[in-house]
Formats: C-alpha cells, structure tokens, sequence
C-alpha cells in the first residue's frame, strides 16, 4: 500500500550579522558559488515549467 503525503513541514533559522563558526569573512568564492545555484534552479524550474507547457 502507497504512502501518500500530504503535508511536508520545514522549518529553518537564518540569523543575519552572527558569527557561527563557518567562515568568518565573506569571499568572492561564496558570491560566485551562490551565483552558480541560483542559476542552476532557474534552469531546472525553467526546464520544469517547459515540461508542464509541452504536455
């Protein structure tokens, strides 16, 4: 028997000018990194909504 959901909960914390640890200073490897993702999901909700047209 399939299990069906119906409800996914996710819960995050971003806390803003805090030191938690992790790097201490910004880089412009990060800025780039980010860059990277964000065009990377564009791609694939673009990719997506294409899908969702062609049908």
């Amino acid at each position: 028997m399939p299990v069906e959901i119906r409800e996914l909960q996710i819960v995050t914390t971003i806390t803003e000018g805090g030191n938690t640890g992790g790097n201490t200073t910004p880089s412009s490897a990060g800025a780039t990194n980010s860059e990277d993702i964000i065009a990377k999901c564009v791609e694939q909700v673009l990719e997506i909504l294409k899908e969702k047209t062609d049908r």
